[in-house]
C-alpha cells in the first residue's frame, strides 16, 4: 500500500512530467545459522514472486557504462527488464547525485519504471560522510546529508537506504559512534517507514561481529543490514596482501539483521559458478535464516563485459535457487 506522501508525489510528478575484533579471519571457521529472523521494519522487503527469492539488479553492476556516458540513469529500469529480464532495481546514488530533491525528475524514475514493471527496491548511498565519524559536529552533518536520501527512497517507493559506517577510534569507539550515527538516521526515515541498513563495506563493517554488534546497539525496527558475499576486506597490510574476515562467518552474523542481499561477483569458471564464492552456501545460510526478499546482481569483474557478469550471475543464481528448491518445500 502506498503511503499518503507518496500517492501525493505520484500524482504531483504525473502531471509534472505529462508529464567481536581480530577474529573470524580468512579461515574455515564455521558458524551456526541463526533459524528465524526478528522483527524488522514494516516496510516490504519481500520477494515479488512465489520463489525461494527474487533476484534484483544493483546499478553498480553497470558503472563502466553509466560514467562512460553510455547509458543514463533514467533507462536503468528498461535495461534492467530488457536486457536481463530483471523486473526490481537497486540505484546507487552516484548516478543521479543531484536530483535528490528534484521531484520533476525522481517523477520521471518512478514512470519509466512503472511503465517496464520494474519495482524499485532500494538506494545505496556513498559520498555523504561518515555516520560514525569521531568528530560529534561532522556525524551530525553526515546524518542531515542522508536525509534527502531517505525522502527521495520514500517518492520512488524504495524500501529503504544502504549507507555506511564508516567511523574511526579504537574497536568499542566505532561501534559506539556508528550506533549513534545510525540510530539519528533511522530516527528520522521511520517516520516513512524507511529502512537504513548497512552494507559491509570495508574497514570494521566488514567484520561480521562487529557489524552485527552496531545493528543491536542501534535496536530499532527500521536498522538492518545489506550483507554482500564479497565485500568482507578489512584492511591492506604494507606488504600488500589483505586481512579478510571469512565470508561465510560474516553472513551468518549479519543474515538475521538482513534486508537485502547482494551477490557480489568477478569470476566464473568454466561450469558458470563464482571463483570467489560458493554461492550454493551463501544462499543455504540466507535461507536458513529466514530471508526471502530479493538478491540483487552486483558483478564487479573485469574478464566479461558488464552484460556478460550480470547475466553470468543471475544465471548462477537461478540455477542455485533450482537445486535449492527441494531443500525448503514449505516455502
Amino acid at each position: 500500500m502506498q503511503s499518503p506522501h507518496r500517492r501525493q508525489f505520484l500524482a504531483t510528478s504525473a502531471a509534472a512530467s505529462v508529464m567481536f575484533a581480530g577474529t573470524a579471519m580468512t579461515g574455515t571457521a564455521q558458524a551456526k545459522t541463526p533459524k528465524t529472523m526478528p522483527k524488522l521494519a514494516k516496510n516490504d522487503v519481500s520477494s515479488a514472486s512465489d520463489s525461494l527469492f527474487d533476484i534484483s539488479l544493483a546499478q553498480w553492476s553497470l558503472h563502466r557504462r553509466l560514467r562512460a556516458g553510455e547509458m543514463d540513469n533514467l533507462d536503468f529500469a528498461k535495461v534492467a527488464r530488457e536486457e536481463f529480464g530483471i523486473h526490481a532495481v537497486e540505484y546507487v546514488n552516484q548516478f543521479f547525485k543531484d536530483k535528490a530533491k528534484d521531484e520533476k525528475y525522481l517523477g520521471e524514475m518512478i514512470k519509466r519504471a512503472d511503465d517496464h514493471g520494474v519495482k524499485s527496491v532500494l538506494i545505496m548511498i556513498d559520498g555523504e560522510g561518515k555516520l560514525g565519524d569521531a568528530n560529534d559536529a561532522k556525524r551530525k552533518k553526515a546524518v542531515e546529508n542522508h536525509h534527502k536520501w531517505v525522502d527521495a527512497a520514500q517518492m520512488t517507493g524504495c524500501h529503504s537506504i544502504r549507507v555506511n559506517a564508516a567511523s574511526g577510534g579504537t574497536y568499542q569507539e566505532q561501534v559506539d559512534r556508528a550506533a549513534d550515527g545510525l540510530s539519528r538516521l533511522c530516527e528520522y526515515a521511520a517516520k516513512d517507514n524507511i529502512g537504513v541498513i548497512v552494507e559491509n563495506h570495508g574497514g570494521l563493517s566488514s567484520n561480521g561481529q562487529w557489524l552485527a554488534q552496531v545493528i543491536r546497539k542501534v535496536n530499532m525496527d527500521n536498522c538492518g543490514t545489506l550483507p554482500d558475499f564479497g565485500n568482507f576486506k578489512i584492511r591492506k597490510e604494507k606488504n600488500g596482501g589483505l586481512i579478510e574476515y571469512d565470508r561465510y562467518l560474516g553472513m551468518a552474523s549479519l543474515m538475521p539483521f538482513a534486508k537485502a542481499v547482494s551477490a557480489k561477483s568477478h569470476q566464473f569458471d568454466d561450469a558458470g559458478n563464482e571463483t570467489n564464492t560458493d554461492y550454493m552456501r551463501m544462499l543455504t545460510i540466507m535461507l536458513d535464516a529466514g530471508y526471502r526478499g530479493y538478491v540483487g546482481v552486483e558483478y564487479e569483474g573485469g574478464a566479461l563485459s558488464e552484460a556478460g557478469g550480470i547475466t553470468a550471475t543471475k544465471n548462477l543464481l537461478e540455477k542455485c535457487r533450482t537445486e535449492l528448491v527441494a531443500s525448503y518445500p514449505n516455502d
